[in-house]
């Protein structure tokens, strides 16, 4: 069956809710009442996580419901209802009116049509979506069979994705305990500190050192690399805030550690790989006798780099003054005990990573052949 022989408006198969922002006076910050969304800001990955309540809502999602952006430069942005929402002007909700498996083949075919749904929008600068825009706006419609089985398909996707996400947050949240343990709150598992000594940071053990971070890393100049000269390849490229794309050519043996310059400034960012870090960053070249990329990702990240160039009126990292901050230097055989601790952690991150970069790369090929009628279902789940 072609999916595209088959159009109907997206008012007659869902409801469509679209937000009114309650009166000011009626927030607070404490829990009262019900969660308010006002927009991209409080979305997360898949589900938002709100800032403020209200005691007097006006128009509410339901748990399942599809959370989409309607005004500002994040129109379109999407994110899914896991409780009870008041939804303020620049947040809609859909929800099938023939179950919740239809509300995600609605979410799917948003996905495959955005850029024609966001063609209908109004506002010079910044997209507009009104509940005319919606209403009107026509969407592939199979029979329920087909939708189910390719919503379950491409969900089937999402789910192992999302779950790679969420296995990495823990095994990160692992790498961070342990850190703690070990470089802040000095755990007597590594031994019994009865002589400490004071630094400049505090009490520290007997025969460990602070230095500076200069006296211990270079933060060396990435390089432009313009996306229009980019070429297709596995090297990530780095910007201050993550990752911005791909080329073929490495500047950066890995694993490596990138710092935001310009944008972003002071963002701490762990690479498991070659890479290429552009002109807006640094990238750290241990120098002295820590050589740990593991220990060094983890000392910056508690530097609040950030700090030092949040009062320019251009954000920007001053590497001067970043090399004046003092870092906690262990002794070699405590790092290198470090290291087996967490470098295992850290390559299934790197594999839960790559695993999900190909089933991302799969579920991107599907949902536009599964939603134009290309492929029929049963050649896709062939394909799985």
């Amino acid at each position: 069956m072609n999916n595209s022989n088959v159009q109907v408006q997206l008012a007659d198969v869902a409801e469509i809710i679209m937000g009114q922002s309650p009166k000011g006076e009626t927030y607070n910050k404490i829990g009262e009442g019900i969660p308010l969304l006002n927009g991209p800001s409080e979305f997360g990955q898949s589900h938002p996580t709100p800032a403020l309540w209200t005691n007097a809502p006006t128009r509410l999602c339901r748990e399942g419901d599809l959370l989409f952006c309607v005004r500002g430069s994040t129109t379109g942005r999407m994110n899914w209802a896991d409780r009870e929402y008041c939804l303020g002007r620049g947040v809609g909700a859909f929800r099938s009116k023939t179950g919740k498996i239809d509300t995600r083949f609605i979410y799917y075919s948003l996905i495959f049509e955005l850029r024609r749904l966001l063609s209908l929008s109004s506002g010079s600068v910044f997209p507009n979506l009104s509940r005319q825009d919606f209403e009107r706006f026509t969407i592939n419609w199979p029979e329920k069979y087909t939708r189910s089985a390719i919503a379950s398909i491409l969900d089937a996707l999402d789910d192992k994705i999302e779950l790679n996400r969420k296995m990495n947050e823990t095994l990160e949240d692992m790498a961070r305990a342990i850190f703690k343990s070990w470089f802040v709150d000095f755990d007597p598992g590594l031994g019994p500190h009865k002589e400490w000594q004071d630094s400049p940071l505090g009490k520290i053990p007997k025969g460990w050192e602070v230095d500076g971070i200069g006296d211990v890393v270079e933060l060396a100049y990435g390089k432009a690399l313009k996306e229009e000269v980019r070429q297709p390849g596995h090297i990530p490229v780095y910007g201050s805030n993550g990752q911005v794309g791909w080329h073929n050519e490495k500047l950066v043996d890995g694993p490596g550690i990138v710092v935001g310059r310009k944008g972003n400034p002071g963002i701490v960012t762990w690479v498991p790989t070659d890479f290429y870090p552009i002109d807006t960053t640094f990238y750290i070249i241990p120098k002295g006798i820590v050589t740990s990329m593991y220990y060094l990702y983890h000392v910056l990240r508690l530097q609040d780099l950030p700090s030092l160039g949040a009062d320019s009126a251009v954000p920007g990292l001053n590497r001067n003054m970043a090399y004046m901050n003092k870092m906690l230097v262990a002794p070699p055989e405590i790092i290198s005990a470090f290291d087996n601790q967490v470098k295992p952690l850290a390559d299934k991150v790197n594999h839960n990573n790559d695993q999900a970069r190909t089933l991302a790369t799969i579920r991107n090929t599907l949902l536009p052949k599964l939603m134009s009628g290309e492929i029929e279902v049963n050649d896709a789940e062939r394909r799985l």
